[in-house]
């Protein structure tokens, strides 16, 4: 012990840099759930499906990508290696059965079989997103906001990452799509194998890592900008393959650019102990912190003889410790934090905004043709830029509310749930401009729910169980797709079922289509009324968490919860 207490960890090493830079190529792969609306026509037609299929099949999307209960318990036994090696196989598995569905390699697979695959094939995203997620929380304990904003902005722009490949190098085919999602991602996750790793954290925050975060922060707004811009100009001019892949190896450079901050202070080590910020650079830190206790030893001639001879009693085991239950901004177990009222109140918002969300992201290419817009491309960049900014600036914005104000990051929510109110009653009114304008105001309001959610639910929680807590609250994601999923696809077969009796409309290919705003308009309508309820839950959920954000931020007490 002697030698682990003379250890020193210097703020802001390397290593977390470099773990970080490669969690967002992993990161920017992991979204693979919200390309399904890029395949799901194809899917459909493969399938002979109807819309109430099709919506099940994007909740299996969603069912897997929010299964991450297992990986959240393995995550604190396993090294990180270990968690994308098993993401790499579960998405080459599920993905290529899917693709070998789509191709016509192989002869019809049953419906169901497509189900699991597609639950397979998303759930490498939960492992994936555990891996670096947790991994990198723990590196930079200071940044918690800031590192889940930047890796969770990059999973939302897996989107529009996958949208300008399926476009630009995959001529819109579907099957080639899923056959890059089947050899991409395993790619990235045994690559990034060696570079995510548990490191000593940086426990002094410092002006350099400041500017680093900044610096993740800037190059990834930029990147969301390109790939909406390129889409875009792909949609509205016929480019040359040369140019399109020029478009893409801008992608590429621009992914990488977070491996500039570890390659800058490899090459420019010397330099950080120039200057008036060397003694914040080279600040350490002991490995082992010295004891709590020792400065209360002089006291114990204060203490009641009773309470000494029990002390006593339970260094020489007569007596029993009993754990002493932990109060919200502590550590929790994982069944601790499932008896507070604070975990269910977080997961009932999360189950509205982000299931309601996912519902109109799985739907999106019916609902574009509904209005008029076969060519969804354009609609899943925006709703992917838009998630990108929602969770970027969720951590950012929450970061600056809990440490100037001390205000809960929970009011981001409740702004979101009622800006998604207006918004889902756009989307009932169906018009032409609906895919472009109000789907990229919903990608920033499913984007804040992630970053929020993450940060919250560790502060509230602790960070020593947080995998498994994280991942249960991401259960809700799934629940709620289910549930409004398959309201809509039964509404919408009923409209196609009315339209085509009536000789209004007429299928292709075995499949009836349903166009207008009615296809849609009682679904939006129902998930309105549920963002009232989620807007008056996050109320409720502010209103009792601010005592905690209050100690964690401010020096207050916070009150007794009482449950």
């Amino acid at each position: 012990m002697a030698g682990l207490a003379g250890l020193a960890v210097k703020a802001g090493s390397r290593p977390p840099w470099l773990g970080l830079g490669a969690a967002v190529w992993v990161q920017a792969s992991a979204g693979t759930s919200s390309a399904f609306a890029l395949y799901s026509h194809a899917l459909k037609v493969a399938l002979g499906a109807d819309q109430s299929q099709i919506a099940l099949l994007g909740v299996a999307c969603n069912v897997g990508d929010s299964l991450g209960l297992l990986p959240g318990v393995v995550c604190n036994k396993l090294h990180p290696a270990l968690l994308l090696l098993v993401a790499a196989a579960s998405g080459f598995l599920g993905y290529g059965a899917t693709w070998l569905a789509v191709s016509g390699i192989v002869p019809a697979l049953p419906y169901w079989l497509i189900w699991i695959a597609l639950c397979v094939a998303s759930n490498s995203g939960a492992w994936m997103s555990t891996a670096v997620l947790v991994t990198n929380m723990r590196n930079f304990p200071l940044s918690r906001g800031a590192v889940a904003g930047i890796l969770k902005g990059y999973s939302g722009l897996s989107a529009a990452v996958y949208t300008a490949i399926y476009t630009g190098a995959l001529h819109g085919s579907a099957a080639n799509l899923l056959l890059f999602l089947t050899l991409g991602v395993a790619t990235v996750c045994l690559l990034a194998m060696y570079f995510v790793r548990p490191c000593e954290p940086s426990l002094v925050e410092n002006s350099s890592e400041r500017v680093h975060f900044l610096f993740m922060q800037i190059s990834s707004a930029l990147l969301g900008v390109y790939l909406v811009a390129a889409t875009t100009l792909d949609h509205f001019v016929t480019i040359a393959p040369a140019f399109n892949y020029s478009l893409l190896a801008i992608m590429v450079i621009l992914i990488l650019s977070p491996i500039a901050i570890p390659v800058k202070m490899t090459l420019f080590r010397t330099n950080r102990r120039k200057g008036s910020s060397a003694a914040d650079n080279d600040h350490t830190e002991p490995f082992i912190l010295p004891s709590s206790t020792e400065p209360n030893l002089g006291n114990i001639e204060d203490e009641d003889p009773a309470d000494i001879d029990v002390l006593l009693a339970e260094g020489e085991g007569a007596v029993k410790q009993k754990r002493k239950k932990p109060r919200r901004g502590e550590d929790f177990r994982f069944r601790e934090a499932l008896l507070k009222a604070d975990f269910w109140l977080l997961f009932g918002v999360f189950f509205i905004g982000v299931g309601s969300g996912a519902t109109v992201l799985n739907n999106l290419a019916q609902i574009g043709i509904a209005a008029g817009s076969a060519d969804t491309t354009i609609a899943v960049s925006l709703f992917s830029l838009g998630n990108f900014f929602g969770r970027l600036g969720g951590g950012a914005v929450s970061d600056y509310l809990v440490r100037s104000r001390t205000i809960p990051r929970t009011v981001l929510i409740i702004g979101t749930q009622l800006v998604m109110i207006i918004n889902y009653l756009v989307f009932a009114l169906g018009l032409y401009a609906t895919p472009y304008i109000s789907v990229g105001i919903l990608g920033i309001c499913y984007g804040v729910h992630f970053s929020v959610m993450v940060s919250t639910s560790s502060e509230l929680f602790g960070l020593k169980k947080f995998g498994k807590i994280y991942n249960f609250i991401l259960l809700a994601n799934p629940l709620g797709a289910l549930v409004f999923s398959s309201l809509a696809g039964y509404i919408y077969d009923l409209e196609a079922a009315k339209q085509h009796s009536a000789g209004a409309v007429g299928g292709s290919e075995n499949v009836t289509v349903c166009y207008g705003p009615s296809c849609f308009r009682l679904t939006f309508c129902v998930l309105s009324g549920m963002a009232c309820l989620g807007t008056l839950l996050g109320v409720v959920l502010t209103v009792r968490i601010r005592p905690v954000y209050q100690k964690l931020y401010g020096g207050g007490q916070p009150r007794s919860s009482g449950h």
